[in-house]
């Protein structure tokens, strides 16, 4: 059975890739299925939201554990799917290089100004602007790879879907999860 192919969206919250993704779905010659890890959060009961405690910590990371295991399982069915993600958290990105490394993805960095990102949440009622910080500091793409980066302030909505639809015919050329995932064994192996 042929594998889906994934698009896979990286960025912080109200960076656009909730956006970006119903844009894609709508826009794409043939289904690809959505997987937010937000959806999978909001499945968890409320007080295990904040994870302040370490059970409360052990069903968060359960709960993208869960996320990763059903992107490959899609994967496997032969499902596409556009993926929604915020690798903020340690550990996260090398469990899913681990499950992932050998499918075809194309591995995007949604961005844009933190002004914008601030302006964002207040209009989405959200005013943790620590929040959209750390999760900037921990997601540098300086310290990652990535097949294409997409500025959804700088950019339209229709300019970066074609550049996603550009990338997803030019497969050969997407290798970042591949490239992400020999760096972390050779430093394993220097280690």
């Amino acid at each position: 059975m042929p594998k889906g192919k994934v698009i896979f969206l990286n960025g912080v919250s109200s960076s656009g890739k909730t956006t970006l993704a119903k844009s894609l779905q709508e826009q794409l010659p043939e289904p690809f299925y959505w997987i937010a890890i937000d959806t999978f959060i909001d499945m968890m009961p409320q007080k295990y939201k904040q994870p302040n405690t370490p059970e409360a910590m052990s069903v968060c990371l359960k709960t993208v554990s869960f996320v990763h295991s059903t992107i490959k399982y899609f994967i496997d069915m032969g499902m596409n799917i556009i993926v929604e993600h915020i690798f903020h958290t340690k550990g996260w990105m090398e469990e899913c290089l681990e499950l992932l490394h050998e499918y075809h993805i194309i591995f995007i960095h949604v961005t844009c100004p933190l002004n914008e990102l601030q302006r964002r949440e207040e209009m989405r009622g959200n005013c943790d602007f620590f929040r959209i910080e750390n999760q900037l500091k921990n997601l540098n793409p300086k310290n990652c790879v990535y097949d294409l980066i997409i500025d959804t302030y700088k950019n339209s909505n229709e300019e970066n879907i074609n550049k996603i639809l550009e990338s997803l015919n030019n497969t050969d050329k997407n290798m970042a999860f591949k490239t992400l995932w020999e760096q972390q064994i050779l430093k394993k192996t220097i280690v």
